[in-house]
């Protein structure tokens, strides 16, 4: 019989190390009392950060050690996270029973302090560990923290909470007012009047346990960060000074700018230099979004000649466009995709992404490093398909497909299977009413579908346009765009036969797709002649020394020029997309290239018997 899960027994979680060391005191060996009494009614517990002096006494009053000043001390408090630093049991116990500004006097038998087995701290030289001994706690604070490094190296207090979520990184431009003080409050660094500090983030400008936490907090947030010594690196704020064990940073974020590195190789950078309205990234615009932006455009050169100014060459009028359809150059678009309305940004752009591979300006010359300063002033949003009759949804449908079309055509297949992918997106809640609607329905997501696969076949992507062109034979075997587009995608991917099967089933179905099935199967004809004679070539001399001797597998690869049959009609199928073009595109530029192996497999057996090498064994 099955056991209901509510009624099977729930296995008991395991105690944690300080929960195991607790479970060892035994009645007696921990005695309290109070000395002065603390404030309000909270209590510190795990996961907070404590902060008191201790002195330690024998039962005859001499001192053993102390934190204070007055008795040998250095004058610096102990700072501890209750459940994550290392601490002796008698204080894991009893400190979580003091109110702030207590002091109070705890009688600890030696097993709850250094005597403990496997006590987590070593105990100081001449330490007397057999005694039992007085522990003088006085609780100065404690408080909620962030552990920002797991050896608790760096941690933060806030004081007051910041605006927004976005927290500084690199390499964004802060500016923060920091002060710094020792462990024993000597203050060694001031800077609460004036300029605030400004860095750049990630340049070690600061030490980096404070630039830890700073990456922690939120614009205008107020907090103190502590920093162990380890974290104490040099850097023009503060110069390192000896005999700092720790230094607490108190910090103001007054703002920082971001500033994002586009490609993460410095060469595409945006720099925000005035906050626009809304939340990052919420608020940022949308693929298909229709912006308009005010720019100005420079030449970064020795004049810095600005080569358009919408407020001056367009009469003053902003420059509207659709992202996602290849009308500015990428770089453009990726920035102003993260710009929120009323931002200001200031974009420098490599020439690969400006106007090198974009319709240039007959003003900037080619190889130009450009710089933009873009303000985003508005954006509409996306057309929204709920509540839309049939007829304009397809209607929306038509115009997006037509656009990944001509994004097609310019050779933008990255950006056209976008447009295709959101009408097929769209289309999932998208539901028709009858049988005409159906069938206007499943024709057009098949072209996209279809679309698809052709803008796959140019990426070199030979599994994903088959996988799309399957999607429409599923459902008809017959489709005749459907064989051809998937042979084409077998013929790259080298899996000659699976190509051959699909051109020959096309004149099967369709009599009037004999001339494009023909064409492929010459093209098929001569690549699959080229990659027979690459493989001769490959193994040429490999089976012709005498045993024992080493024969050398040639290693470089013969380009074939082959002549291309071109047909007469350069038309334009239903689907929008020119397969004379896949057909001259198959295998070529745009398809990744492809080793003679990955050619020989699967179709490497057929090949070897064309060979002549059916009865070779490999030892």
């Amino acid at each position: 019989m099955a056991v209901d899960e509510d009624m099977a027994p729930k296995k008991k979680k395991e105690p944690t190390e300080n929960e195991k060391r607790r479970m060892k005191i035994v009645p007696g060996s921990l005695m309290k009392a109070e000395m002065r009494p603390g404030g309000g009614d909270a209590r510190p517990s795990d996961g907070d950060q404590v902060i008191y002096h201790c002195t330690v006494r024998t039962l005859d009053g001499v001192v053993v050690e102390s934190t204070r000043l007055e008795y040998g001390g250095k004058g610096t408090p102990i700072r501890q996270v209750l459940g994550k630093s290392k601490m002796l049991l008698g204080l894991l116990e009893g400190l979580p029973t003091m109110l702030k500004g207590e002091v109070a006097m705890f009688k600890m038998k030696p097993e709850m302090h250094y005597r403990e087995v496997d006590c987590p701290v070593s105990p100081p030289s001449s330490f007397p560990q057999e005694d039992e001994l007085h522990f003088e706690i006085e609780m100065i604070e404690f408080s909620k923290i962030k552990v920002v490094s797991d050896d608790l190296g760096v941690i933060k207090k806030v004081v007051n909470e910041g605006l927004g979520w976005e927290s500084p990184r690199e390499p964004y431009e802060v500016k923060a007012r920091i002060s710094a003080k020792k462990g024993d409050g000597k203050v060694i660094l001031s800077n609460t009047q004036g300029e605030p500090y400004c860095f750049t983030f990630g340049k070690s400008e600061v030490p980096k346990g404070l630039e830890m936490g700073m990456g922690t907090m939120t614009r205008e947030e107020k907090a103190v960060i502590y920093v162990t010594n380890q974290y104490l690196t040099e850097s023009p704020l503060m110069s390192l000074v000896e005999g700092f064990d720790e230094v607490h940073f108190e910090v103001e974020l007054v703002r920082f700018t971001q500033v994002r590195d586009m490609l993460g190789d410095g060469r595409l950078m945006k720099r925000r230099l005035r906050d626009g309205r809304g939340e990052f990234p919420m608020d940022c615009p949308l693929h298909d979004s229709l912006l308009r932006v005010h720019y100005k455009g420079m030449l970064l050169n020795e004049e810095k000649k600005i080569f358009y100014d919408t407020r001056v060459d367009n009469d003053g009028q902003p420059l509207e466009f659709r992202s996602g359809e290849g009308l500015v150059p990428e770089g453009f678009e990726m920035c102003v995709r993260l710009m929120l309305p009323g931002e200001i940004a200031l974009v420098t752009c490599p020439p690969d992404y400006a106007y090198d591979k974009f319709q240039r300006p007959a003003n900037i010359p080619e190889g130009a490093h450009i710089q933009w300063e873009i303000e985003l002033l508005g954006f509409e949003m996306p057309k929204d398909w709920t509540g839309m009759d049939f007829p304009s949804i397809m209607g929306e449908a038509e115009k997006i497909r037509n656009t990944g079309n001509r994004l097609f055509k310019e050779g933008k297949f990255e950006l056209a299977k976008a447009k295709y992918e959101k009408v097929l997106r769209e289309f999932n809640h998208v539901n028709p009413q009858d049988d005409e609607e159906g069938k206007v329905f499943v024709d057009t997501r098949n072209l996209l579908n279809l679309n698809l696969a052709a803008c796959y076949l140019k990426m070199g992507e030979c599994k994903k346009s088959i996988e799309y062109c399957n999607k429409v034979l599923d459902a008809n075997p017959a489709h005749v765009k459907a064989l051809y587009r998937r042979g084409m995608a077998y013929m790259t991917d080298g899996s000659f036969e699976e190509a051959r099967d699909d051109f020959e089933k096309m004149m099967k179905v369709d009599k009037s797709s004999e001339p494009d099935a023909m064409a492929a199967l010459q093209k098929l004809k001569q690549k699959k002649q080229e990659v027979e004679r690459k493989a001769r070539k490959q193994f040429k001399g490999l089976f012709d020394k005498k045993p024992g001797e080493i024969a050398e597998v040639g290693t470089h690869t013969e380009e074939s020029s082959t002549s291309e049959n071109q047909r007469k009609d350069d038309q334009v199928d239903s689907d929008g997309i020119e397969e004379e073009a896949l057909l001259q595109g198959a295998g070529a530029v745009n398809a990744p290239r492809v080793g003679w192996f990955s050619h020989l497999w699967p179709t490497g057996r057929r090949l070897f018997s064309a060979l002549g090498f059916q009865r070779c064994t490999i030892l």
